[in-house]
Formats: structure tokens, C-alpha cells, sequence
């Protein structure tokens, strides 16, 4: 039987991506587990086979031949990989650099961090369902719905540069504000409908799952983009962009949010682009009358 390494390969799919990657495939009874699975993912993979069987209305037999249809050897294998992937999910910046370091190749950081991203992207591309694509830049530039930004403690600046781009394209844009003592203010006014776009990477925070709570009790629909293994607030969204974010460094790489990111936006642009351009316009000439930017004579 495969051995699970207690240092997982960081190029290696997650559960979660095993499932969505081999969902197709899968038998009715098996999508049906697969479903319950990512719904709750990963805690509901934690317990026993005929728990998680129970959970799902499946039998104990679909369970071991769903791990095995996505590539474990059993179910023990599936659990001990979604234990690593908790593991990853709350390693703090010490504990990565450690990691990466120890095992690092002699060339220079310039080439391994390019690598890494490029694979990143490679594999985030290859999961990345271009429907929900579609469908979330359709919400997005519906003028009928206000949309709220929000993000943490290392994606604020991610929320802050989408926030600065959809306030040219449309109106009704709010970045919330990250003081979390605030929130309920943005919460009396969010109306149902409103989009609310949440950036949450590991180490997942608290105070972004209780917003996203009380912002689907307030009928408001959420998009979430997050890391591979999945923020605990997706359960509540309509829809989640996972982006792959290891790199060979302390830090994780926000390069692919970003790339999805500044797809979203010319997506939007370019679908609204009469609309937008008359905006770019006038804001051209609020720039020139404040003399914001400087000119060359």
C-alpha cells in the first residue's frame, strides 16, 4: 500500500480537486458522497467510513470505491491526506520557510519562485470551471445588485485593487472596511441580492466566516476566492475560485488570484464596455481638473 508523506508534495491535488477532477466519471451514488464531501470539506472526511457513509446516504462499499476511483488506495489513504491538507491549512510563515528551505535546489530564488507560480497557475487553470466564471461576472455587473468587497488580514490588498477597478466600471461598489467592529454597519445596509466578494486564504479567519454568515442571512449572494484547500466560508457561497498560492517562500503567492482577478475585470469591462467608457471618460476629466497625474509638456 501507498505511504502518505508526512510532507506533502506541494505540486500534488488536493482531495478537493481529485473530486471536481474526477466527478464526471463518477457513478450517481458516488457524486452524491462526492457532494456531501465538498460540502463540508474537510471535516466530514475526518471520521469513519460509515459515518461519512451515513452522512451521505451512501453505503460503506461506495465510500472505499469513491477513494479508490480518485486515486487512494482505501479510504485510510483519502483521510490521511485530508489530515495533511488541515495540517497545511494552519502552517504558520516559520514552519513553511523551514520546509521549503530544507529541501531547496541550488537555483536562484528567481527561477524556483517563476516555477512554482507557473505551475500554480497551470493547475488552478486546469480546475477552474469557466462557467462559474461567466456566471460571476455576470453578478458582478448587474446594476440592479450593490457589491461588497471584503477581504483579510494578507487579501485586503487583493479586495482593495478589485475594489479600485469595479468602481470605474459601475456604480454601488463597497470595500468594507477592516475594522470587523464595523461590519454590522455594512450589514444593515446590504440588501438581498447584493453580491458580497470575500477573499479568505489559509490561515483562514474567523471574523471573515461570521460575515459571510450574516451576509447569506441577509439574502446577499457570495463569491469566494480562496486557496486549494478551501476556506471554511465557501460553504456558504454560490460560487469559489480555488487558487493554487505555494510557493518556495514563507509567504504564500497571491499570483493567481490575481491573474483570475484581472480576467474578471476585463470581462466586465469589455461586457459593459459602453456603460464603462463613459465613466473612464469622466473620470479622465475629474483626474485632469484635480490635477492628479502629471503631464509631459
Amino acid at each position: 500500500m501507498k505511504q502518505v508523506s508526512d510532507v506533502r508534495d506541494p505540486n500534488e491535488q488536493t482531495v478537493a480537486e481529485k473530486l471536481r477532477g474526477h466527478f464526471n466519471g463518477l457513478t450517481r451514488a458516488e457524486r452524491q458522497l462526492a457532494v456531501s464531501l465538498l460540502a463540508n470539506y474537510p471535516v466530514s472526511g475526518l471520521g469513519s467510513v460509515s459515518e461519512l457513509a451515513k452522512l451521505a446516504n451512501v453505503s460503506g462499499p461506495t465510500v472505499v470505491r469513491m477513494a479508490q476511483k480518485i486515486g487512494f488506495a482505501g479510504f485510510s489513504e483519502l483521510q490521511a491526506a485530508l489530515r495533511s491538507e488541515v495540517e497545511e491549512t494552519i502552517s504558520n510563515p516559520i514552519s513553511k520557510q523551514e520546509r521549503w528551505t530544507s529541501n531547496a535546489p541550488d537555483t536562484h530564488i528567481l527561477n524556483r519562485f517563476a516555477d512554482a507560480v507557473i505551475d500554480n497557475l497551470k493547475q488552478t487553470l486546469q480546475q477552474l470551471n469557466t462557467q462559474d466564471f461567466d456566471h460571476a461576472v455576470r453578478l458582478l455587473t448587474d446594476r440592479e445588485r450593490a457589491v461588497h468587497i471584503v477581504g483579510g488580514r494578507i487579501t485586503r490588498a487583493l479586495s482593495d485593487y478589485f475594489f479600485t477597478h469595479l468602481q470605474v466600471i459601475r456604480d454601488d461598489v463597497i470595500a468594507i472596511a477592516s475594522n470587523s467592529n464595523t461590519w454590522p454597519h455594512y450589514l444593515l445596509n446590504m440588501k438581498p441580492g447584493d453580491v458580497v466578494v470575500v477573499f479568505d486564504i489559509r490561515r483562514y479567519e474567523h471574523d471573515i466566516l461570521r460575515f459571510v454568515d450574516l451576509a447569506r442571512e441577509r439574502g446577499a449572494v457570495v463569491i469566494v476566492f480562496t486557496d486549494q484547500w478551501t476556506s471554511p466560508a465557501a460553504v456558504n457561497a454560490e460560487y469559489v475560485f480555488n487558487a493554487r498560492i505555494e510557493a518556495p517562500s514563507a509567504w504564500d503567492s497571491s499570483v493567481v488570484i490575481m491573474f483570475i482577478l484581472e480576467a474578471m475585470i476585463e470581462a466586465m469591462t469589455t461586457s459593459t464596455w459602453d456603460v464603462t467608457r463613459e465613466r473612464m471618460n469622466t473620470l479622465e476629466k475629474l483626474f485632469d481638473k484635480t490635477k492628479m497625474f502629471s503631464k509631459s509638456s
